[in-house]
């Protein structure tokens, strides 16, 4: 368990130079990353640590970590993305539709 400091720096670690990785990691970090179990929680502080070209390669589906925990990771932030989107999606076309 992180404390409250080091969780700050996590959030500020993950803004990276890159918007398409700030769109990922930020909203995970802020969302997801406290329900992670504490084994990975420590796969994911080990993934933030990784290069932004290896990051962005691996989350645009452009290669894969040779890390399976890595690799298991990049799938589970994106789940998490695409889950968002998908609700996102659902309400939005809720609301242009009308419905309830």
């Amino acid at each position: 368990m992180l404390s409250a400091d080091d969780f700050r720096r996590l959030q500020w670690h993950s803004r990276r130079g890159m918007l398409e990785l700030d769109v990922l990691l930020e909203p995970f970090t802020n969302q997801a990353f406290k329900k992670l179990s504490a084994q990975d929680q420590s796969v994911y502080l080990t993934l933030i640590d990784c290069e932004d070209p290896d990051l962005f390669a691996w989350f645009m589906g452009e290669g894969r970590p040779q890390d399976p925990g890595l690799a298991s990771m990049v799938d589970k932030v994106l789940q998490f993305a695409r889950s968002g989107l998908d609700s996102g999606l659902d309400s939005g076309l809720k609301d242009a539709c009308g419905a309830q």
